[in-house]
């Protein structure tokens, strides 16, 4: 009897936790199938915990071919990639240095010289035209949230530069999401094929929700790009977005310009040295003061928060049209949200 009573106890024990390394896994699943957004192969394993720990029966090994999703990103979710990503940033002044301060290149493999000029001690853009056009698919945020923040960057940064920064138009600060077409990969496109991929577009953004989202931090690259890099605390997230596009534009470029995750828009480049009475107090370290600026644009614009509701499908006739005032043809689409 005691022996039976034993083997009883045994076998729920082991039903027990068999059972709660289903629910375990089935919930890991879920989780995974909700976060993918696109294919990989590659063999990986989910421990089950009901053998000694290191056979290798504990291991239920799946194929993620077979599954449709990318188990690995799953795990670590949009949020905390774009917080390493942005960490990463944050540090390109401290490895870099102010490289813009010596006609460095720019973030799209450009030199700064190829965009921008001094005349008069003013910035001027430079404008060239893109051939074949720039075909760009962006989020724009609305100037009820961009004019705050231009007028916020501009009141900190001015005082301490002669005329050579580069403000970003507050009309069309936006969010690059996804090209058709760029400058580094060219992807020619007739009338008829543009007006396809708008369509594909327009349909895409009824599938995408509005996204609210709120500013982690701004960031100073050494570059000379001031950025601000936002989280989404709801809506469709850019990583989303950005496989949704990819399916619409099946003829877009391989390689695109930036993390599916990221979520950043650029408020500012600096293209000159600080004013010498600014510098007065740091020695020439013009990183610490640098350092120091960024702290006072984070100080008033962190958390500040933001709500993106529009899709533009971009044609831009020069390059860079959208960061530099150029020549462009926008159509604009409202996210849509459905209901289901």
């Amino acid at each position: 009897m005691a022996r039976v009573l034993q083997w009883w106890s045994h076998s729920k024990t082991v039903a027990l936790i068999w059972f709660v390394s289903a629910i375990v896994f089935y919930t890991l699943f879920q989780m995974a199938l909700r976060n993918s957004n696109s294919a990989s192969s590659g063999r990986y394993y989910a421990f089950i915990p009901s053998l000694p720990f290191g056979s290798r029966e504990n291991f239920v090994e799946f194929d993620l071919a077979l599954m449709n999703f990318d188990f690995a990103d799953s795990l670590v979710s949009s949020e905390v990639r774009r917080s390493k990503l942005y960490d990463g940033m944050a540090r390109d002044l401290d490895e870099k240095g102010a490289a813009f301060l010596k006609q460095g290149e720019t973030s799209q493999s450009l030199s700064l010289s190829d965009i921008f000029t001094l005349k008069d001690g003013s910035v001027e853009p430079v404008l060239k035209a893109a051939n074949p056009p720039v075909r760009a698919n962006v989020l724009y945020l609305s100037t009820e949230y961009s004019v705050p923040i231009s007028e916020t960057v501009k009141r900190i940064v001015n005082p301490y530069f002669d005329k050579s920064i580069w403000f970003q138009n507050s009309s069309l600060y936006h969010f690059s999401m996804f090209h058709a077409s760029h400058h580094i990969t060219p992807v020619p496109a007739t009338e008829d094929e543009i007006e396809a991929e708008v369509n594909a577009v327009r349909a895409t953004s009824k599938t995408l929700c509005p996204l609210n989202i709120v500013l982690d931090r701004v960031v100073l690259t050494s570059t000379g790009v001031l950025l601000g890099c936002w989280q989404v605390t709801s809506g469709t997230d850019p990583v989303t977005i950005r496989a949704k596009l990819r399916t619409a534009l099946p003829r877009a470029p391989e390689k695109q310009l930036y993390d599916a995750a990221i979520l950043h828009t650029s408020f500012a480049r600096l293209l000159g040295q600080p004013k010498a009475s600014a510098m007065d107090s740091h020695n020439s370290d013009l990183v610490q003061f640098f350092h120091e600026l960024v702290a006072r644009l984070n100080m008033e614009l962190r958390g500040f928060r933001a709500v993106v509701s529009e899709l533009w499908y971009v044609e831009e006739y020069d390059v860079l049209a959208l960061a530099l005032n150029g020549r462009m043809k926008v159509r604009r689409f409202q996210l849509g949200c459905p209901t289901n």
